[in-house]
């Protein structure tokens, strides 16, 4: 599903228009971001938390050529289902 499917299918389930959905998923997305950029998770309920890990430094080594490289920490965007959409998923979507 592309951008301009998804916000169809919530301005036809909310009954909004096209564009008024755009402006609210774009809110919702930059506020998401403010607050993740500030070290916080977002829990969305009965669908799951959204927060920034960092990953620490690392050796990595280059398969073919067998060189070892120090790879810096970062920091990554993780998503955690709540355990309904587990299982849902797990299942094949079936409840």
């Amino acid at each position: 599903m592309n951008n301009k499917d998804f916000i169809a299918e919530l301005a036809q389930r909310t009954g909004y228009s096209a564009d008024e959905t755009q402006k609210f998923v774009n809110v919702v997305v930059e506020a998401m971001g403010d607050y993740l950029q500030d070290d916080n998770s977002v829990l969305i309920p009965a669908f799951g938390t959204f927060e920034v890990k960092k990953k620490l430094e690392r050796i990595m080594v280059n398969p073919s050529t067998g060189q070892r490289m120090l790879v810096p920490p970062k920091l990554v965007l993780t998503f955690k289902p709540n355990g309904t959409w587990k299982e849902r998923i797990k299942n094949g979507g079936i409840e």
